[in-house]
């Protein structure tokens, strides 16, 4: 089951079924079932906190990961900056068609973390981007 939690954000345009159902596809594709995924979208200044407390980190980011998953069955704690992912978006085009483009990409980039994909050098780094389009095309 995916829930979304919202923490000092409005909860996005999001086709919530829809998303459900090709997270669980994607999951799949590596050869997951989905346990309990559960996405907190939240601000810039929530995300730092966590980034902070959770992982002695003193910066802004997109995205924070806890695996939770056990025995092939995915489950998290999926923090997400709709701050950062707006920001992210306006590189790549304008109004809300780029921010959702783009907040799915998030979405999906978790997923991915639970999955096992590392990003932290530039050759994974392209491995989850290239894994994330794959995604993408998916998502229809």
């Amino acid at each position: 089951m995916i829930h979304f939690v919202t923490q000092n954000v409005d909860m996005p345009q999001l086709d919530v079924r829809s998303t459900e159902h090709w997270i669980r596809a994607v999951a799949a594709d590596y050869g997951f079932a989905l346990g309990e995924v559960t996405y907190i979208l939240c601000n810039d200044e929530r995300i730092l906190e966590v980034n902070r407390q959770f992982l002695g980190h003193d910066y802004y980011t997109d995205v924070i990961t806890f695996d939770y998953s056990t025995n092939g069955t995915l489950s998290g704690d999926i923090y997400i900056s709709l701050d950062t992912v707006r920001t992210n978006a306006e590189q790549f085009g304008k109004g809300e068609d780029a921010f959702i483009q783009e907040l799915h990409r998030i979405l999906i980039h978790g997923i991915l973390h639970l999955t096992g994909q590392a990003d932290k050098t530039p050759e994974t780094r392209a491995e989850m981007t290239r894994k994330e389009d794959l995604a993408l095309a998916k998502l229809g």
